[in-house]
């Protein structure tokens, strides 16, 4: 990859690191929702749908079920991760929008072809982005637009996504969304733009669960 792309390219593997800060826990105002993003739900049937994509490309890429089950074990908390991306997603275009920030299918592509034009083609792609990231590969593309608008928006910002300037405009942005999280997939940070685990050990994620099962 080239080293100027690589601060976006990580960005959801940075958030998913960093430390959170519990904000105050999401409600059952909204049954069947898993999250609900400035007025628009992410619903449970959603969320299941992006875990299966990934659980289905997970499984195609090894040889025998052992092997799935290990993938598996290795990525136990995949649905929250997800549900992270999802909302992160919405999050971080809000900013872009915000800031007038806009990605067009021409800069996608331009991107995904320099990519595939590195060691390994398309299918180094599609592998890293499924180990790295929990990306399919039908979900590249709508990544790339992601790592796209954060690129931009720090560009726009006169920062780098690193900076507490990116930070604050993703802080914003929650804000403006309220968004709230199924208390079962833990809160959201307003101030991190990131989703924490709630302390409530009586809540389960019934869906990661249900995704334990061989495809």
């Amino acid at each position: 990859m080239h080293r100027r792309r690589r601060p976006a390219l990580v960005l959801t593997a940075a958030i998913a690191a960093a430390a959170p800060l519990l904000t105050a826990c999401g409600n059952d105002a909204h049954p069947g929702a898993a999250a609900v993003v400035g007025g628009q739900r992410i619903t449970l049937s959603q969320l299941e749908e992006r875990v299966g994509e990934v659980r289905a490309a997970q499984r195609a890429a090894v040889q025998n079920d052992a092997q799935y089950q290990q993938v598996i074990a290795r990525t136990g908390t995949l649905t929250r991760d997800t549900l992270h991306t999802m909302v992160l997603d919405r999050v971080l275009h809000r900013a872009a929008q915000d800031a007038g920030v806009t990605v067009t299918r021409r800069e996608i592509q331009k991107m995904r072809s320099e990519l595939e034009d590195q060691p390994g083609g398309p299918e180094a792609v599609e592998t890293t982005w499924l180990q790295q990231y929990g990306i399919p590969p039908q979900r590249i593309d709508e990544n790339l637009r992601l790592q796209i608008e954060a690129q931009k928006l720090a560009e726009k910002l006169g920062t780098a996504t690193d900076r507490p300037e990116f930070w604050k405009a993703l802080s914003e942005a929650s804000k403006d969304l309220n968004v709230d999280l199924n208390p079962r997939y833990g809160t959201w940070d307003v101030q991190k733009s990131s989703r924490a685990d709630a302390k409530t050990p009586w809540l389960r994620d019934v869906t990661a669960a249900q995704t334990q099962q061989p495809m």
